[in-house]
Formats: C-alpha cells, sequence, structure tokens
C-alpha cells in the first residue's frame, strides 16, 4: 500500500450552470513532503466547511485502482487528484477498509472516519449530471481520514495498517446506510454505537432508528 499523489490546493471560483461557484476540488500534486495538522495540509483548504474538512474529515483519500473505470465512463484521461482528494493512494479500497482503522504514513498516524459522500461538484469537474449517483452506484467513494498525530507525508510513503476499528464495518458498507439509512435500518443501531465513526453521521443513523 502506498501513496501514488499527495494533492493541496486553496479554494477556486468556476462556473456551474451559469453561477460563480467556490470549490476546493482543483488540487495539485505537491512537489514534495507536506506537513500535515489535525485540521489538514498545509496549504489545502476547502469552500464548503459544512460538508468538508475539519478534524474528521481532515484529509480525502481515493483509490488509483477506480480511474481507469473512470477514465472509460467519461472518455478522457484523469490527473491525480482527479476527485479532489488529498491522497491517490494503492491498495485502500472501499470493500476492505473499516471504519476505525489506523494507519501510518510518513510520520502522521490516521484513522478511518467515514465514507465521502459524492456531491454536484463532481458533475462540475468531469461533466455528467448524474456523476454522484454513478459513485453512490458503484461505491467507488473515497474515504476520510482523521489525524491522530501530526507529521509529514509525501508521495511514495508507504501505507502501514497498524490497528483495526471496533467493528467490521467497510466503507462501502457505511456509505450505503448514508444513501439508504432513511428507509433500510439495517446496522443503524449498531452504527450509531461506533465511536470511531464521525458523530455527526453517527446523530443522522441514531435519528434515522427512532423514527418510524
Amino acid at each position: 500500500m502506498e501513496v501514488i499523489s499527495l494533492n493541496v490546493g486553496k479554494p477556486v471560483k468556476v462556473d456551474y450552470r451559469g453561477k460563480p461557484l467556490e470549490t476546493g476540488i482543483y488540487k495539485l500534486p505537491a512537489m514534495g513532503p507536506v506537513r500535515l495538522h489535525t485540521g489538514g495540509f498545509d496549504g489545502d483548504g476547502q469552500a464548503d466547511l459544512v460538508n468538508h474538512g475539519g478534524p474528521d474529515k481532515a484529509v480525502c483519500v481515493y483509490p488509483v485502482e477506480h480511474y481507469a473505470y473512470w477514465e472509460e465512463q467519461l472518455g478522457k484521461k484523469l490527473e491525480n487528484s482527479a476527485f479532489g482528494e488529498n491522497l491517490t493512494v494503492r491498495g485502500l479500497l472501499e470493500t476492505e477498509v473499516c471504519i476505525g482503522d489506523v494507519y501510518e504514513i510518513g510520520s502522521c498516524l490516521l484513522q478511518v472516519s467515514q465514507p465521502r459522500f459524492p456531491c454536484f461538484k463532481l458533475s462540475q469537474k468531469h461533466g455528467p449530471a448524474d456523476m454522484p449517483a454513478k459513485v453512490l452506484a458503484t461505491g467507488y467513494s473515497g474515504f476520510y481520514f482523521r489525524v491522530l498525530r501530526e507529521g509529514v507525508i509525501a508521495a511514495g510513503d508507504a501505507v502501514v495498517k497498524v490497528g483495526s476499528g471496533e467493528g467490521v464495518f467497510t466503507v462501502r458498507r457505511v456509505l450505503r446506510a448514508m444513501e439508504v439509512g432513511r428507509k433500510d435500518k439495517t446496522d443503524l443501531r449498531e452504527l450509531s454505537a461506533l465511536e470511531s465513526l464521525t458523530e455527526g453521521i453517527r446523530h443522522d443513523f441514531q435519528n434515522w432508528m427512532e423514527r418510524e
């Protein structure tokens, strides 16, 4: 498992359906090591601080294994950080990585906190209006890390698993619950008690579970 590319960037203004939009999805590969704090990488930023960034979403991760599929679907070559991720990685698939798993990368210690739920900004960047729905259908979502130990990360660093989450809830399984949990309450009781899962999502699951 390894970091293929480390990507950072400040929000920029773009056009979306004839209206201005500020977004942090346009990140660029860093040329060397970058320091990571509990709030994110030096030189990085998000425009929508409600749905992106913060301690539980400090690092956005996306598996490079999915790129070939999206290149075929979109009919174009994709550069690193095509999905706005900070870390383009190899060997960390959503069907295998679990919430709460802990990894050492560079001098940092990181914990999987939640899936990355796709939003309309993927459509702005890549074109198809149904891009978020396509991501949900495939489960090729990526995920977020929280920072347990600050440090420095660079492209080429090994990704070493050093701990497992308290449950067996893969990123893919939790993404499905985020998508359909209002109607299908399977897993919601256990997920709402999963301490390593982002608090806001746990609260959503608890509320959905209590509704008739």
